[in-house]
């Protein structure tokens, strides 16, 4: 770190203990909008520059226990977040619940003569289990919900739904392989591809 890394780091878990005791250390500079929205597990772990938009008042973001969000991630919610327990989320992750209009309905939703910040906003919830390992540069839209144990490969686009213990990677992701613990009873073992 750097003698000026280090009281940065010291700077840091100090505020955080001061403030925020149920995290390990929260690092600087962060930005938080309705931060009375938002539930935070134990041990949350984050980079710097984290961005969290709760952008309703109804909206709510849920963060499990041993969490860490590196950094620049920007999480926006207007209606419902979770991050489950155990999850690693790599820098410059984009997650969000909502979008500016409607492409699935009609035209009049989301013109293009509108302007995108006039449209109204379009939500589906948006859930990651537990023990996901999210890589580098991956956006996660929404309606989309990531089973336990996933893992999701750099620079991917998630914009379906992923069952449990699978690796995903691309725009849009897609499963590349799948962990069957079934055979080892919960050991770990082979990854069987799936084409």
């Amino acid at each position: 770190y750097g003698l000026f890394g280090l009281m940065r780091l010291v700077g840091d878990l100090t505020l955080t203990k001061l403030f925020y005791r149920q995290c390990r250390i929260l690092r600087r500079p962060y930005y938080i909008r309705n931060f009375g929205k938002i539930v935070f597990g134990k041990n949350l772990t984050t980079g710097v520059a984290l961005r969290i938009d709760v952008v309703k008042p109804e909206g709510l973001l849920v963060i499990g226990e041993n969490v860490q969000l590196n950094d620049y991630c920007h999480i926006g919610v207007a209606s419902y977040g979770e991050i489950g327990n155990g999850t690693l989320i790599a820098s410059k992750v984009f997650i969000t619940d909502h979008q500016h209009g409607n492409i699935s309905g009609s035209c009049n939703e989301s013109s293009p003569l509108t302007l995108p910040i006039s449209r109204p906003l379009s939500v589906k919830d948006v859930i990651i289990g537990e023990n996901v390992w999210i890589g580098e540069n991956v956006t996660i839209l929404p309606g989309v919900n990531i089973g336990n144990g996933c893992i999701i490969g750099a620079g991917s686009v998630v914009t379906r739904n992923l069952p449990s213990n699978i690796i995903a990677a691309g725009g849009p992701a897609k499963r590349i392989k799948h962990y069957d613990c079934s055979m080892n009873k919960g050991v770990m073992g082979d990854f069987d591809a799936i084409n």
